[in-house]
């Protein structure tokens, strides 16, 4: 595919078809004829925020193998335009491609400050943490725009109420007065997801992100703001990062990370598609073998849905990339530990104690 034709600044390099509807509606051809003939450009690239009115927003996690209880998502859909985000598929419940739909129509939930404040003041709520970002990156783009998640966050402060961040964008920097005041309580960490130490694989891998350097600065200043920091290295996509591992552990532990996770990529649902498009264009020369490396970390499939195994992997291939995170954390994260946050501020809040404070 030539420099011209493959579309930079995305991820997905097309839509693929929404498998909750019936018809698929496309610009024809002798549309886009006239509008050159007319000398009028078709901005295919541009982003749209879509305001939509959800009447809840925080959300119990069901499944067993995510490691939260709830979350909330300021924004459905996500601007940075990670090739192989899982969460491409929810695009679909909302009428929309997986595809370039997921990175260029931007759903905002402008009301999200104040229902999380109804679901705080709740007097049958207990206090879990909550957190934000468990689908799309709750720090992406249009959060300099609307500050959804800035507002957000001094509804927690405001309840004393625990909340955890996942975001691989240095944009949250900004609020570091409020997070600061947070983790007075001990009630907030963040989780900075870094997939490599090459800005080459982040620019292909990652679009619309902050670069390797930002992020890395990133979890240095929560760290020396005794912020706890997660680093979160995944997926390990076998042939394109995998082999960092080590490198990358050790790098975000001199950085100050107190903790790193990671899994192994799978391509579920219209995310398969969508990958295998974009490597075929993006990496032609090493397509075939990294598709191969996915499948036989996933029994033969590029997806995997079995709970406590979609995410780790199985076989050789995840095997060696499980042994490269256990001798991480043996050499680099043996003497840290990540803290669990305080639930019961909350619930002094609301009897009414908090005059201790």
């Amino acid at each position: 595919m030539s420099l011209e034709e493959y579309l930079k600044g995305r991820g997905a390099q097309k839509n693929v078809h929404n498998r909750f509807l019936q018809h698929v509606y496309e610009l024809r051809d002798d549309f886009l004829e006239f509008c050159r003939i007319e000398d009028e450009e078709v901005d295919h690239n541009k982003t749209a925020y879509i305001p939509i009115f959800p009447k809840t927003i925080v959300n119990k996690v069901t499944s067993p193998d995510v490691g939260m209880e709830y979350s909330m998502n300021p924004y459905q859909g996500c601007e940075h335009g990670c090739i192989y985000c899982y969460a491409r598929n929810t695009h679909e419940f909302w009428g929309y491609s997986a595809g370039l739909d997921f990175e260029r129509k931007i759903l905002v939930k402008k009301a999200a400050p104040q229902l999380l404040e109804e679901k705080l003041r709740n007097k049958r709520w207990k206090a879990a943490t909550i957190i934000m970002s468990g689908n799309t990156d709750c720090y992406q783009p249009a959060e300099k725009k609307f500050e959804i998640t800035r507002r957000c966050l001094e509804v927690f402060l405001k309840y004393r109420h625990p909340v955890g961040i996942i975001t691989k964008n240095a944009l949250i920097l900004r609020d570091l007065d409020v997070l600061k005041q947070l983790n007075e309580h001990r009630l907030v960490a963040v989780n900075v997801s870094i997939t490599s130490l090459s800005e080459k694989t982040r620019r292909l891998l990652e679009p619309r992100t902050a670069t390797i350097k930002r992020r890395l600065q990133t979890v240095k200043i929560l760290s020396e703001n005794g912020i706890p920091v997660n680093a979160m290295l995944a997926p390990m996509i076998p042939g394109i990062n995998s082999h960092e591992l080590l490198k990358l552990a050790e790098t975000v532990a001199d950085h100050g990370a107190s903790s790193f996770g990671f899994t192994v990529v799978r391509l579920n649902g219209a995310i398969g598609q969508i990958f295998t498009d974009w490597i075929k264009k993006a990496l032609p020369d090493r397509a075939e073998k990294v598709l191969h490396l996915i499948q036989d970390c996933h029994g033969g499939s590029i997806n995997d849905s079995r709970f406590g195994i979609r995410s780790r992997g199985e076989g050789k291939v995840a095997e060696q990339v499980h042994e490269m995170a256990r001798l991480a954390r043996q050499r680099y994260f043996a003497d840290k530990t990540f803290p669990k946050l305080r639930t019961d501020l909350h619930e002094q809040y609301k009897s009414g104690q908090m005059k201790l404070f």
